[in-house]
């Protein structure tokens, strides 16, 4: 096994520090965008709230497989003998490490990729929304309009590449990570939003429940509204015009009191 993780020790070539810029505030700014253009504050208030839930359900999934797993990274080897001088045990043929600890610790988080998945989380999540946003499964054949969907799931498969390129992962991990984070993205956006080749794709459930409320309202309003009648009678005797108001009304409920 060991002869398998002698990858060399690289760096980041996507710093950690860049996954939540690439993943939330890049989707967020685009938000915001929208909002401005469209002015609709169920939609950027779902937005946010979705990719949130999405990153932040997928980082938990993610850490917990990591540390219950504990597959070693690529370069383990020199994680654990930074010298290049291995060393096992003689009875039960263990690794014996004499690295420093927390660097032989995360040398034990290779399954799944953290970068993958939160890359995933995030830009799958925005992929959703844009698809949605341009309607882009109309069964009109707008190529342009699926290639902007495609861009973020591109992103993200890019930062994911990059980490079996620094040897900081195996394939599988890469692959693993990127399931989790986009089926996590998926069933986020489907909790706020409808299908993207529904006809009321472009904005969340929310904002049409309030439509259909407003609606309802609207509708019962008109049916409970009665026009006043007012009817003007000249009674002789009395000296001039008397005017009766609500005439209908009067009329019921001096009927209702005789029943």
């Amino acid at each position: 096994m060991m002869t398998d993780l002698r990858y060399p020790m690289k760096g980041n070539t996507v710093p950690f520090w860049a996954v939540p810029l690439i993943g939330i505030i890049l989707p967020w700014a685009i938000f915001v965008g929208i909002y401005f253009k469209k002015k609709n504050f169920y939609d950027l208030h779902h937005g946010i709230l979705g990719i949130l839930y999405s990153v932040l359900i997928t980082a938990v999934i993610t850490d917990a497989i990591k540390d219950g797993v504990g597959r070693p990274r690529p370069d383990f080897f020199w994680r654990c003998f930074p010298n290049g001088n291995d060393v096992y045990d003689n009875i039960t043929t263990g690794v014996i490490c004499n690295g420093v600890k927390s660097v032989i610790k995360e040398g034990h988080k290779s399954f799944p990729s953290g970068h993958s998945s939160w890359s995933f989380a995030g830009l799958g999540f925005l992929a959703w929304y844009l698809a949605g946003k341009l309607t882009a499964f109309d069964r009109k054949g707008h190529i342009a309009k699926l290639c902007i969907v495609f861009l973020p799931l591109l992103t993200a498969a890019l930062v994911a590449v990059s980490r079996v390129d620094d040897y900081w992962h195996h394939w599988q991990d890469v692959f693993a990570g990127g399931l989790i984070g986009l089926t996590v993205a998926s069933f986020c956006y489907l909790q706020f939003f409808p299908y993207p080749f529904d006809g009321d794709a472009l904005w969340p459930h929310a904002y049409a429940v309030r439509l259909a409320e407003e609606g309802n309202s609207r509708n019962a309003n008109s049916y409970s509204v009665r026009p006043t009648e007012i009817e003007t009678v000249d009674i002789p005797g009395h000296g001039g015009i008397i005017t009766l108001r609500d005439t209908l009304n009067d009329v019921e409920s001096g009927s209702a009191r005789r029943l």
